[in-house]
């Protein structure tokens, strides 16, 4: 059944932070249902690490939605960009990644970006299928189209020239070839970002340039990680990986602040906004936020796995955090000499540095045998016990 232009106007828009142009988008629309011919949709993802979170997933959310009403899905792995460095929000210049490193890191890519969209509806394309084939005097001509001053619009390169720090010439270049992406693709609408719009409407620009119908685009809100302040990063620790366990998932978003649920439910979920202003109304009047993260965290487990997982970890919960049980299963640490319990947790690998354990324990979040401690103590191993750091994270030490 197809889909009238107000309602994928609708669901086009849920969560979006621009449409530029938003009525040039409903033209696009009205001609692909009056020709019978499905948009072409444009995102591209820079391979500069090999995994994808929680944050990751919103634009690609919005890829899914293009696919379910239709239109075609182009995910543009820039292996070509890559090996500049994107200098989106960058205060010196991006260390380059090599060939072999790009192409590990999207192999890992796609396998994970299947946990969102459609295989059968998604084309993977490679910008170095066109990139490197250009001549020099071809890029020549694509940096003709673009003066250095429209270049030092850009918020982060106009900060590191006013602080007389590095720019180097390849960095400018990234946001042409970004564009020159559009222009490949012959792209109608392209998804990015808030902080990449700059280099999406290069990608309008240049398309006007060669002579081609514009994009429109749509930007989408870059979320906050765990810890309710940043952004969701891994390198900050504050992350939900799409591939981590059913139980990892559901226990990240239960330690996010209560003042996120709402923009969760909205960038993560398909729960009706209806019902999501419906729980906001609830808290608001007094009803506890940990059930609203209940149905949060089922949500996404069963998203990303199956409602079998969602029904599993729901289960784990009420039997760890309501019962005060443990669950069935922990990674187990065997020790055969005294060792600190910093040590201990460190080396098996549950929490993601000493540092962060000893955070902990002045917290009062570190407890052994359900008994809180205060400070750093030494295990003899003598017998079995059970450390629990957060409210998440077990280990048994033997």
């Amino acid at each position: 059944m197809k889909h009238s232009v107000d309602e994928q106007m609708k669901i086009i828009s849920r969560g979006a932070v621009e449409i530029i142009p938003e009525e040039e988008l409903r033209k696009k629309l009205e001609k692909s249902l009056k020709e019978d011919r499905p948009l072409r949709i444009k995102f591209g993802a820079d391979p500069s690490a090999p995994d994808i979170h929680l944050g990751h997933t919103v634009p690609l959310r919005k890829l899914r939605q293009f696919q379910e009403l239709g239109h075609e899905v182009y995910f543009l792995i820039g292996d070509f960009t890559a090996m500049i460095g994107d200098p989106t929000g960058k205060s010196e210049t991006r260390k380059r990644l090599t060939r072999e490193e790009v192409l590990r890191n999207a192999e890992s890519y796609k396998q994970q970006i299947f946990k969102i969209l459609d295989p059968r509806k998604t084309k993977i394309v490679f910008n170095s299928d066109w990139c490197s084939k250009m001549m020099f005097s071809d890029v020549l001509e694509l940096t003709s189209f673009y003066s250095v001053a429209r270049m030092l619009e850009r918020d982060d390169f106009a900060k590191r020239y006013k602080e007389n720090r590095s720019i180097s010439i390849i960095e400018f270049m990234y946001p042409l070839i970004q564009g020159y992406d559009s222009v490949a693709l012959k792209a109608d609408v392209e998804i990015g970002g808030t902080d990449q719009k700059f280099n999406l409407l290069v990608g309008r620009d240049l398309q006007t340039a060669y002579g081609q119908d514009t994009q429109a685009i749509l930007t989408m809100p870059i979320i906050e990680g765990t810890d309710g302040v940043q952004k969701m990063s891994k390198s900050l620790g504050n992350y939900i990986g799409v591939s981590e366990t059913p139980k990892e998932i559901f226990g990240k978003v239960m330690s996010i602040p209560d003042n996120l649920i709402a923009k969760y439910f909205e960038l993560l979920t398909d729960v009706p906004l209806e019902t999501v202003k419906d729980y906001e109304k609830k808290m608001k009047a007094g009803e506890n936020p940990r059930d609203f993260k209940v149905k949060l965290g089922q949500a996404i487990v069963e998203q990303l796995y199956t409602k079998k997982d969602a029904e599993e970890v729901l289960i784990e919960f009420e039997r760890i955090f309501k019962e005060k049980g443990l669950p069935d299963v922990m990674p187990e640490f065997i020790i055969d000499k005294p060792m600190s319990i910093v040590d201990i947790v460190a080396a098996a690998g549950v929490i993601s540095s000493k540092s962060e354990m000893r955070r902990m324990i002045s917290q009062n979040a570190v407890s052994i045998d359900g008994e809180k401690i205060k400070e750093e103590v030494v295990l003899s191993g003598g017998k079995e016990q059970v450390i629990k750091v957060g409210k998440r994270i077990f280990l048994k030490v033997k």
